[in-house]
């Protein structure tokens, strides 16, 4: 049977609740084993068996469903930024620029060694890890000279992949024991009735899904996410009750997240895969390591819990680390200005930086072979 026939068979629908199912069943998994963020990283795993086995003759999960997802979390982001939250983000500013500059140095670091090891120029490795959007990265990828994109894709998605399961793990270990258990108890202890829903939620529904469709077409960064949660602050901060979302709803958001990430990697592409997931997994482990001394740091220059430090300072996208934050009831609030923070700089920033930094380490390669080239004729002429 070839895949046109397949693929007539199984309509697109089929496929998609094809994915759904498996991902539920990864979700209900991980929950019955009392594994940590289960509605997120249960889906992640099983889709990314299912994707790969399945392929997309059976299995597709489309990017409207993640992006429906996004709107969700980004309301509940907007929840949390309260007046009173967003003053002391405000006092945070400083510390968000000091730990962005050293998560950023500590990417470089790691990619200079990487590419060492790997014999890969500083350009792929720098891309690969620099903790950026995936999407935003891979164009950045595309219209430098010279990058291997593949490799690069690779490599950001391990990190995120790593990052996705490595953070919550750490967060539910002995590491940080003590401080998870009291946030998980509040977070567990909020039910939300569907009927505080109504009729708030037909003025932020609308209002969310408008805001993130524009914010799409004017190009805003990870405007699924953003403009819905600047915009459930601004109205919130008029006096208008912004309601809180029912446990299946933001569960239902973290499994259609979760599902779309276990699609991006397609292990059966990857060339020597064998060297390359493990110099991506190294590079994803010391980054987890680097984000962990970090938090470190943070909690002894402000008064944070680590899980709230670790996820404001997790290398990850800024998506996950909420849904990371409002399950376990860590301080959203701070989780999202850091990570917001790190997000706009990186859109605004990082581009113009890494282009300038590309040009100047060509002209000096340049440099480098034209004087190879001068001696090697010098010596000719010489002998």
């Amino acid at each position: 049977m070839n895949e046109q026939t397949a693929t007539n068979i199984a309509p697109t629908w089929l496929r998609i609740a094809i994915a759904a199912l498996v991902s539920l069943a990864g979700a209900l998994l991980f929950q019955a084993l009392n594994l940590p963020v289960p509605w997120l990283l249960g889906p992640m795993l099983a889709s990314l068996i299912g994707s790969n086995l399945l392929r997309k003759r059976l299995y597709v999960w489309p990017s409207p469903m993640r992006n429906g997802a996004l709107i969700l979390i980004g309301y509940t982001i907007g929840l949390a930024l309260t007046g009173e939250a967003l003053r002391r983000m405000g006092t945070q500013v400083p510390y968000m620029i000091l730990m962005t500059f050293l998560l950023l140095l500590l990417c470089a670091g790691i990619s200079f060694v990487i590419g060492k090891l790997s014999g890969t120029d500083f350009k792929t490795s720098l891309l690969g890890s620099v903790p950026g959007g995936l999407s935003q990265m891979v164009v950045l990828a595309e219209e430098t000279k010279g990058v291997d994109l593949t490799l690069v894709t690779v490599n950001q998605v391990m990190r995120l992949l790593l990052i996705i399961v490595g953070i919550p793990l750490m967060i539910y270990s002995p590491l940080l024991a003590g401080q998870t258990g009291e946030a998980t108890a509040v977070a567990a202890a909020q039910t939300i009735p569907w009927s505080g829903l109504f009729p708030n939620m037909f003025v932020y529904g609308p209002l969310c899904v408008g805001l993130a469709l524009l914010g799409k077409k004017v190009r805003f960064p990870t405007a699924f996410l953003l403009c819905p949660a600047f915009g459930t602050a601004l109205l919130q901060a008029t006096g208008f009750h912004a309601p809180a979302l029912p446990h299946m709803l933001t569960a239902a958001a973290q499994l259609a997240l979760g599902t779309y990430v276990g699609t991006l990697l397609k292990p059966a592409q990857i060339q020597n895969k064998v060297r390359t997931l493990s110099l991506s997994l190294l590079s994803g482990l010391l980054l987890i390591a680097g984000a962990f001394g970090l938090t470190v740091l943070l909690t002894r220059l402000q008064p944070v819990t680590a899980p709230t430090a670790l996820l404001s300072l997790a290398p990850g996208g800024m998506d996950q680390m909420g849904v990371i934050a409002h399950s376990i009831g860590a301080d959203l609030s701070i989780v999202s200005g850091y990570q917001l923070f790190r997000t706009f700089f990186i859109f605004f920033a990082i581009p113009s930086l890494l282009r300038l930094l590309f040009k100047y380490t060509d002209r000096r390669e340049s440099a480098r072979k034209d004087s190879m080239k001068k001696t090697a004729s010098a010596e000719k002429s010489g002998s």
